[in-house]
């Protein structure tokens, strides 16, 4: 049996998949669904977020996008769900777009790169930009069209995974995993800290544990993941105020808009080295206020429906950690970083072993320390 130490969109996506597979699958977390997919915005947007030196990220990001579909799909069809539509999945694209000259020359240089990549961008001047995007600032003086860029809301996903699981009658077991068990230098199993709090240790033998913790998955193995936080907000409008994924850097800092088909708009997100702090912040909520404002003034007219701080797991180099580990019986899909909702259906395949050359991007035998 495989025991999946995680209910984020990854452990749940990957439980799913596995269960699908007819593998036995039993999933431990106190609190499914609850941390930074709850935070998250659902962005499947490997284009837009690219950086020169992370195109092995880009390649992942990529190949998990166009699993996107069909993953919805059939998850939908699981979960007992109308269409892929109920979870929100919209592919209008990223709009990147630039307020000076230096964000143009940026733009134009991104261009470049994801072109000799093959991968497709329009590049837009500030007037084309808001023929698009009607409400964008005046001062917007250019912009490039990710048109492959998609999103989804990660909510409805993780509600959806719940409910296939349920369906297809996988144990969920809602408590705290304290400690991984070991025969000698093999993983047998996992250590509960029981719901009741008798202090009775209970334990939950395995074949392979999966460990897809997120931000906490280094308090379990020797692992190079750190929480990362994010604050985030949403936004309500009676009408929507964009039809796609906005972008853009402001005062040096990146900030996006994504639009929910419910007249949500999701502002995001901070990034903050602050440890296992989940505190909302008024500095934070103020700096992504003034940032979303820049890019569309009308945000500040818009209703507050939530704030939120979630903690994403970090690698030194970025990428997740996916597959088995150094440790027999012990297996990786943690360290996901932003990419955790983008990168859910690849981890699931890697974890099937369906993926071998994708696979070694994200192998966890690249880091020494690994356990």
């Amino acid at each position: 049996m495989d025991v999946i130490v995680g209910g984020g969109v990854v452990g749940l996506s990957a439980a799913w998949r596995l269960a699908r597979a007819g593998r036995p699958v039993t999933l431990v977390d106190p609190a499914p669904a609850s941390g930074a997919s709850h935070a998250a915005a659902g962005m499947l947007a490997p284009i837009s977020e690219v950086t020169y030196t992370e195109a092995p990220l880009l390649r992942l990001g990529v190949a998990s996008l166009r699993r996107w579909p069909a993953f919805a799909a059939e998850l939908a069809a699981d979960a007992g769900l109308a269409g892929p539509e109920a979870l929100d999945l919209r592919s209008e694209g990223t709009l990147d777009v630039a307020f000076g000259a230096d964000d143009l020359a940026a733009l134009d240089e991104l261009a470049a790169y994801l072109d000799k990549l093959e991968l497709p961008v329009e590049r837009l001047t500030g007037r084309e930009c808001r023929r698009l995007e009607p409400m964008l600032a005046p001062s917007v003086r250019g912009g490039l069209l990710a048109p492959g860029d998609s999103w989804v809301d990660p909510r409805r996903v993780t509600a959806a995974l719940l409910a296939a699981l349920d369906r297809q009658g996988v144990p969920l077991v809602r408590a705290r995993v304290r400690e991984l068990l070991r025969d000698g230098a093999r993983v047998t199993g996992v250590r509960l800290e029981p719901p009741g709090g008798d202090g009775r240790p209970a334990e939950l033998p395995a074949e392979r544990v999966v460990l897809a913790a997120g931000a906490w998955s280094a308090g379990l193995a020797e692992l190079p993941v750190r929480p990362v936080k994010g604050q985030i907000m949403r936004l309500r409008s009676p009408q929507p105020l964009l039809t796609r994924c906005v972008r853009g850097t402001v005062h040096g800092t990146p900030v996006y808009l994504v639009p929910r088909g419910d007249g949500e708009l999701v502002v995001g997100a901070t990034q903050e080295e602050m440890g296992f702090d989940t505190r909302v912040t008024a500095g934070g909520l103020y700096e992504l206020l003034r940032d979303a404002r820049e890019l569309v003034p009308g945000v500040t007219e818009l209703e507050v429906a939530d704030v939120v701080a979630g903690l994403r797991p970090g690698t030194p180099d970025n990428l997740p950690l996916i597959g088995p580990s150094r440790t027999p019986g012990l297996t990786l899909a943690t360290g996901h970083h932003r990419g955790g909702v983008l990168l859910a259906p690849l981890t699931a395949d890697i974890l099937l072993g369906e993926e071998g050359e994708l696979a070694a991007l994200c192998a966890p035998g690249r880091f020494r320390e690994i356990s």
